[in-house]
């Protein structure tokens, strides 16, 4: 059963400047830059008739590219910090192509998403860091310079059940065209 879910790419320009900014953090195990993206929807693990039949409702999404903004980094999961993340400005294009991709996922059947939709880019996800560790790494390194790409197209990724990180897979693309 493939683990699936929707998300941006980050362009590879953006990648290295992103990947620029590993190391200096104990407890961090770091995302490879070619696996760098931005989840729009998790799917998660669901049998080949269910995926063709999500790909295939993927199709009705017709949107226009739109820019997304990288400002700064952050982390989650407060008093015990498990990601280091390059945060995205919610804009309206990208918070209102995440909720029409969760009004089709649930169409299709699945549970909503338990979480808030906080679009972010995970750099690093982190065992046994300390709140000092990951204050001090932010305070040196949390600001650089926005980085803006245009997204003219979404994917559905697959990806094996692992520790996080990857690696993932293009299974189909979705222009943002209209």
């Amino acid at each position: 059963m493939p683990r699936l879910f929707t998300g941006l790419e980050i362009p590879p320009d953006i990648g290295r400047t992103l990947s620029d900014l590993r190391g200096g953090l104990p407890g961090a195990r770091w995302i490879d830059p070619e696996n760098y993206h931005l989840t729009l929807r998790f799917i998660g693990d669901i049998d080949g008739a269910s995926a063709n039949e999500i790909a295939s409702v993927l199709l009705r999404i017709n949107r226009k590219p739109f820019d997304v903004t990288l400002r700064g980094l952050s982390s989650f999961g407060g008093k015990k910090p498990r990601a280091v993340v390059a945060s995205v400005e919610p804009s309206a294009p990208l918070v209102e192509l995440q909720a029409e991709l969760e009004r089709l996922m649930r169409r299709c059947g699945l549970d909503p998403e338990g979480r808030k939709f906080t679009p972010h880019v995970t750099l690093a996800r982190l065992r046994d860091a300390s709140n000092y560790d990951v204050a001090n790494y932010l305070s040196v390194r949390g600001y650089f310079p926005s980085k803006v790409f245009t997204a003219e197209r979404f994917v559905l990724f697959s990806s094996r059940a692992s520790v996080g990180g990857g690696p993932y897979v293009v299974e189909d693309s979705y222009a943002l065209s209209a």
